[in-house]
């Protein structure tokens, strides 16, 4: 008996059927074959079809309920339309099974190709989809490249710092973990990110050997990082991204017109005193004093240069432990205690002239620019980074 392949499949039939006794699906396959034979013609036999592989196996689901047997017939046939209808039409002659009263009843007939073109169809708008979200094989091209440098993440230090290959002499400092990898992707690999806002040791370690670039968001939280990091580690340029961007967002090209923008710390502290002079003017105040070379009239304490040495010497002694700074006016008053990192941006935000400063720590270059800037007369500190040109004067703790 030659066998229906599933791929010649045109339609099947769906029978549902009654009977008034138990039966089982011998039973039902029988009376298909025996009942509808000599129906249609030799043509359409239904043994001879199935032999010649144009009608398919019958299944037959059934259940006997309460001494009655009902149940499901289908039929599938590689025949053509007209065809399948006469064999559907035929199956609802037969009236008996077994020895029992039946009746058969057609409840649809499907066209298995249809389904498979909806199958087709859907699978093709989704396999196209694919095709335009994919790209072009450079677009793929590139995406690899780039997943393949942000891969090359490395860690260092204790703090476990996201960077890059920092084996050179130069080296870029950014916030977080996200602008290395951004970097990283495009193609800019001396990179190291501080992994939030605070100054790990590690930054502060480096910067003894390498000549780092900070390269900071461009907003205010930006500046005040730059202003804190070189307050503590010696850097050599501040870049900062385009107003109102953040470095992790740059695209290529407008990371390296950044970084090929970048300023000296002296430039930078610079443009900061002035923005920061000029705001404090447009919000209607009115310095009484700067610095000298200003023209303004010096501060003048009432103390000699010898007393104030020794008195901030004695001050010192409060704060010794607590690596703090101290800002104070020409009375030696205290006008304010911060955090060592807090020490220049306090001086720039002041509403009034600091005469003297005292750090627990070293006093860096950039520091000691703003002391001249801002016309501060002392500064007392541990150690001190640079002494070369220093208007302030410097007390050694």
């Amino acid at each position: 008996m030659a066998k229906i392949s599933p791929v010649s499949i045109k339609y099947m039939i769906y029978a549902s059927f009654r009977s008034e006794g138990p039966l089982e699906k011998p039973d039902v396959i029988g009376a298909i074959f025996g009942q509808t034979e000599g129906l249609l013609g030799s043509d359409l036999e239904m043994r001879e079809l199935q032999k010649e592989g144009k009608i398919g196996r019958i299944e037959v689901e059934l259940e006997i309920v309460d001494g009655k047997s009902i149940g499901e017939i289908q039929v599938p046939t590689a025949l053509d339309k007209s065809e399948t209808t006469l064999i559907a039409a035929a199956l609802e002659t037969i009236d008996r099974i077994g020895p029992t009263e039946a009746k058969i009843e057609i409840t649809k007939i499907d066209d298995v190709r249809e389904s498979k073109r909806d199958y087709i169809l859907e699978r093709a708008k989704k396999l196209l989809g694919g095709i335009d979200s994919g790209g072009s094989f450079k677009e793929i091209s590139a995406s690899l490249k780039e997943e393949s440098r942000a891969e090359r993440i490395q860690e260092y230090g204790e703090g476990k710092l996201p960077c890059g290959d920092i084996s050179g002499n130069e080296l870029i400092v950014v916030e977080g973990r996200a602008d290395v990898v951004n970097l990283l992707r495009n193609r800019v690999n001396n990179v190291i990110g501080m992994d939030g806002t605070k100054l790990p040791r590690e930054i502060i370690e480096l910067s003894k050997d390498k000549e780092l670039t900070i390269f900071v968001d461009g907003d205010r939280g930006g500046k005040l990082i730059a202003s804190n990091l070189i307050t503590h580690a010696r850097v050599k340029y501040i870049a900062i991204a385009p107003e109102g961007k953040e470095v992790e967002e740059l695209a290529g090209k407008d990371i390296l017109i950044s970084l090929r923008k970048r300023i000296s710390v002296d430039e930078f502290m610079k443009k900061e005193s002035m923005d920061f002079s000029n705001n404090y003017k447009s919000n209607g105040f009115h310095e009484e004093e700067s610095a000298k070379d200003n023209g303004v009239k010096e501060l003048v304490s009432k103390y000699s240069a010898p007393e104030v040495k020794e008195k901030l010497r004695n001050i010192f002694e409060r704060i010794r432990g607590t690596k703090s700074g101290l800002l104070l006016d020409e009375n030696l008053d205290v006008m304010r205690k911060v955090g060592i990192k807090e020490v220049t941006k306090s001086i720039l935000n002041s509403k009034k002239r600091v005469f003297a400063v005292i750090i627990e720590g070293t006093a860096t270059s950039s520091l000691i620019n703003v002391c001249d800037e801002q016309g501060i007369k002392y500064l007392a500190a541990i150690n001190f980074s640079s002494t070369q040109g220093a208007k302030v004067s410097l007390i050694s703790l």
